[in-house]
């Protein structure tokens, strides 16, 4: 059992200013595996007003000292790879073969980089008669997720500390001992006090006071549509600068001409990442209504290939989800596709054979969805695949942006040069074409209802700068 009883504030392991605890569960066995304190507005004051005592000092640190914090942070967190992949595939259930890959090496990735980017980022130019500055935000409240915890946090606390910015954090109370990790590490890095603050809780209470603080200048939320929306609501009253990465419902389009034995398997591998618990999930696959039965066997048998399992075995290809709520959502999810019609291709609502313990759920796909039920509308965060069929190609595009969300997409066709045609109008934030690789520097984030803002590389680092302009 892991205790977890103090904040990390002004440099120091404080005690909370409540005695409320939150469990935190092993998703594999529905075991509570750790406690963490559950804060209140109070401990979200002290926390801020050490962020406002450390600004000035730190936004005036030189950058290239900034960078070199990092690049000490990015090295603890290299130190202790194992136990934080350990952590993770406890907290949310992603396959221990893939969560040091994807969960650690990626925000390890961010902070280097951010290390980089202060050192080398163009701080101020001449335009005409005027002297533009680029300057830190100032205090920056984070509210983050539980699908990448660790991940999320380095897209905003790796750029927000590099800019020269101070930072609350909020991790998700469902997985944060991940976070806790990170503190330790930044309090062995000798980061100045109050630069970094964290303080767990719920986010109707801790993440609602970062929102409304009046000494907060920026808040960089990521979690459902909803709750973005509240977060937006409450910066509101003081016209706080605000970052939204929100929820998705993102469309892959197998094009007439596209090599269904590559792009039938990548599109079920990308929707079933992480169990399904990825906002750029391609969940809704739009193929030709001409090839329908032969995609469904492709994608019947590419699902087969997940195996719901232990995530801490070699050979797991799917893990559970993360708590028990999101297991019986999804599971409500597969039961209302039924009801409205959709055919069910493989999976469904019950418990995978033999496991009764732990949040699992079969690997899903139905066929024959259309884009008005609730399966092709509403974000799942599960393992469950929507096959639409389309019958020309301007049908698919239009199904495609039928969706109040634009986080993500993915076009797959014969030629790279059609099916880039085609992601050009998608209305969303990216696409990936014919399997493009991930890249952890291009910009990532959502149109309409997916978001504002970008997180990754230079778009995400001037997330965090304001900019200044002196007349000569």
């Amino acid at each position: 059992m892991i205790v977890r009883d103090t904040f990390y504030i002004d440099g120091s392991w404080v005690a909370p200013s409540g005695s409320e605890t939150l469990e935190v569960f092993d998703s594999a066995t529905e075991d509570v595996f750790a406690t963490i304190p559950a804060g209140t507005a109070v401990d979200i004051d002290r926390a801020v007003e050490a962020a406002a005592r450390a600004f000035p000092s730190w936004s005036a640190t030189a950058p290239k000292d900034r960078g070199a914090f990092l690049q000490k942070i990015a090295e603890g967190l290299t130190a202790r790879a194992g136990l934080i992949a350990d952590t993770i595939t406890k907290e949310v259930g992603m396959p221990r073969s893939l969560t040091e890959m994807l969960q650690v090496a990626l925000p390890i990735g961010e902070f280097s980089g951010n290390a980089e980017r202060a050192t080398t980022y163009a701080w101020q130019e001449e335009i005409g008669n005027s002297l533009v500055l680029k300057e830190p935000v100032g205090i920056v409240g984070a509210i983050t997720p539980w699908n990448f915890p660790l991940y999320q946090i380095a897209l905003k606390v790796a750029p927000a500390l590099a800019a020269g910015c101070t930072v609350v954090l909020k991790p998700s109370e469902v997985a944060p001992i991940n976070a806790f990790i990170l503190a330790e590490v930044i309090h062995e890095a000798g980061l100045p006090k109050g630069v970094f603050n964290l303080v767990t809780g719920l986010g109707p209470v801790v993440g609602e006071a970062i929102a409304l603080h009046p000494l907060v200048d920026k808040v960089s939320f990521t979690g459902s549509t909803r709750a973005g929306k509240r977060v937006m609501e409450l910066c509101a009253q003081s016209l706080k600068r605000v970052s939204l990465e929100m929820g998705g419902k993102s469309a892959n389009i197998i094009l007439e001409d596209a090599d269904l034995a590559a792009a039938i398997p990548a599109g079920v591998f990308g929707c079933y990442l992480n169990s399904g618990q990825t906002c750029s999930a391609p969940t809704r696959m739009l193929v030709p209504r001409s090839k329908l039965a032969e995609i469904e066997e492709l994608a019947r048998t590419a699902a087969g290939g997940f195996t719901p399992g232990d995530p801490s075995s070699p050979t797991t290809g799917l893990g559970p989800l993360v708590s028990e709520v999101q297991r019986d959502k999804v599971r409500n999810y597969i039961k209302t596709g039924i009801k409205e019609g959709a055919t069910l291709v493989t999976g469904g609502p019950d418990a995978p054979e033999g496991l009764d313990k732990g949040y699992f759920i079969q690997p899903t796909v139905f066929s024959n969805v259309t884009n008005d039920m609730t399966i092709a509308r509403e974000e799942i965060f599960g393992p469950v695949l929507s096959i639409i069929p389309y019958d020309t190609e301007e049908e698919a595009i239009a199904i495609a942006n039928d969706t109040p969300y634009g986080l993500s997409g993915a076009v797959w066709g014969g030629t790279k040069e059609h099916a880039i045609e085609v992601a050009q109008r998608l209305r969303t934030g990216q696409v990936d074409v014919n399997g493009g690789e991930f890249n952890p520097l291009a910009p990532f984030g959502g149109y309409k209802q997916s978001g504002i803002g970008r997180e990754r590389g230079a778009f995400g680092f001037e997330e965090f700068v304001e900019v200044k302009s002196i007349q000569r």
